[in-house]
């Protein structure tokens, strides 16, 4: 048996939630230690959000080629090095687990390499990849970090050739003729967008009556036309009852309004379904509850029903994004610390989409702040008049803001466009100090740039719009 060793603070996972909390404890002078099995920045930096940014930057440089004319350029001879591609997205991703391995010395923070399983509440054994115990460890508190992963499906069988999850569709050797993607969520959108770049014929399918349904669905309406323009075919209200291997390719039943229908492609990305990473870890010999394989927790203070255990990000549900994480991982700390902290306003988290155009959102949809009760004004704003996303030929999109009729408060703010995923910052700054539309539009906001929308959709929510 390995010997005992002690820390203020054990870190199980060393995702986006788990490393954030361990820098965080460190700063606030605990001993820390973070167990992790696999590199340091989780799902997100090593086969996630960093890789894919990288692939969809390499997509955006594709369209702009295609539409090089656009802007008075033409070449000849365009050629696509797609193992160069996935190289760069790789190498970013290698980069910056470096870089939070390098903070971890910085901080003093021990990485103690291997899978955690708790023996007592404050205690946990980790063990090789051969099932070997290499440390025994305890802790005063213990945040438990594992994140998520994808879940298997009835009728859907995921064998990671053909029926493959967003971690193999970020390293497949060679550019597949077709794809049918399976879930229009914003794994599904990004990547229905990078493969028709790249010329594979892309059917994303969606049950729900539009892709990305927790949008507003005006911005889901526009980029479902965007979608189609640039040639997926894209059906939504429908079904899949099944998919999986079928000779050299894939073969996917799916059911919509018309009847029952067989697409066939060369791969099926599964980009629906995930589970948490509770299972395999010991919370039941410890009394920590689980519900569906998402660890409880009072979200004010991430405590489980157990002493001295927290836990945070993907592991206790939706929304599953690694800011969150690293928000709850930050706060958490702070409270076991008992230094001055708050409460995390799960309303006033930034959602994005990547993919072009993309989409990015803050707050209520309208139809959500009606469901409310709310009386609202609305405004909005097309990039069609704005002079920056003309001169740079980005016009398609728009910005949407909600506010409440009666006291002013930004309810909810919608932007689909070049650079909404930027944009969306700057009105995540004004609905955490209670801004007004007034505020907003007597914001002085640099000519020429796309951020001006944001001021005029303010200025069309009370009367007073300039430019449209």
């Amino acid at each position: 048996m390995a010997d005992l060793k002690s820390y203020d603070l054990l870190i199980l996972g060393g995702g986006p939630g788990g490393y954030v909390a361990a820098i965080k404890a460190a700063q606030l002078g605990m001993k820390v230690s973070c167990v992790e099995k696999d590199r340091l920045g989780g799902i997100c930096l090593n086969w996630g959000c960093i890789p894919s940014k990288a692939l969809l930057k390499s997509a955006e440089v594709m369209w702009t080629f295609k539409e090089s004319k656009e802007y008075g350029i033409t070449y000849d001879g365009l050629k696509v090095d797609f193992k160069k591609v996935i190289k760069r997205s790789r190498d970013a991703a290698n980069r910056l687990s470096n870089g939070v391995e390098y903070l971890f010395k910085k901080n003093k923070i021990e990485k103690i390499s291997g899978t955690g399983k708790f023996v007592a509440p404050a205690k946990l054994s980790v063990s090789d990849a051969s099932g070997k115990e290499v440390a025994l460890v305890s802790a005063k508190s213990i945040i438990i970090s594992t994140g998520a992963r994808p879940r298997d499906l009835p009728g859907i069988k995921i064998d990671r050739e053909k029926v493959i999850t967003s971690s193999e569709a970020m390293i497949l050797e060679s550019i597949p003729k077709s794809m049918v993607i399976i879930g229009a969520g914003a794994i599904g959108a990004e990547f229905a967008y990078f493969y028709n770049a790249f010329g594979t014929k892309v059917t994303l399918v969606e049950m729900m009556p539009t892709i990305l349904p927790v949008e507003d669905a005006e911005v889901t309406a526009l980029l479902e036309r965007e979608f189609r323009k640039q040639g997926i075919e894209v059906l939504t209200q429908t079904k899949v009852e099944s998919a999986g291997a079928v000779g050299d390719g894939v073969a996917v039943k799916v059911s919509n309004g018309k009847g029952i229908q067989e697409l066939k492609a060369d791969i099926a990305l599964v980009a629906i379904g995930i589970q948490g990473n509770s299972d395999g870890i010991g919370l039941e010999g410890i009394g920590v509850q689980v519900e569906k394989s998402w660890v409880k927790v009072d979200k004010s203070n991430y405590r489980t029903g157990v002493e001295g255990v927290y836990a945070i990000g993907d592991v206790i549900g939706p929304p599953w994004l690694a800011h969150v994480a690293s928000a709850e991982g930050i706060r958490c700390v702070e409270g076991i610390a008992g230094v001055e902290t708050e409460v995390l306003d799960y309303n006033s988290i930034p959602g994005c989409t990547y993919c072009q155009p993309q989409v990015a959102s803050i707050g209520f949809t309208e139809a959500k702040a009606k469901e409310l009760g709310y009386e609202t004004k609305i405004g909005r704003f097309p990039f069609t008049a704005n002079g920056k996303a003309i001169a740079t030929n980005e016009a398609v999109g728009f910005v949407k803001l909600i506010f409440d009729a009666k006291y002013g408060e930004l309810l909810g703010a919608h932007i689909v466009g070049h650079g909404a995923t930027e944009a969306i910052a700057e009105l995540g700054v004004a609905k955490k100090l209670e801004t007004t539309p007034y505020e907003i539009l007597r914001t002085v906001h640099a000519h020429p740039t796309l951020s001006e929308a944001i001021m005029e959709a303010a200025e069309e929510a009370v009367g007073h719009a300039i430019d449209i």
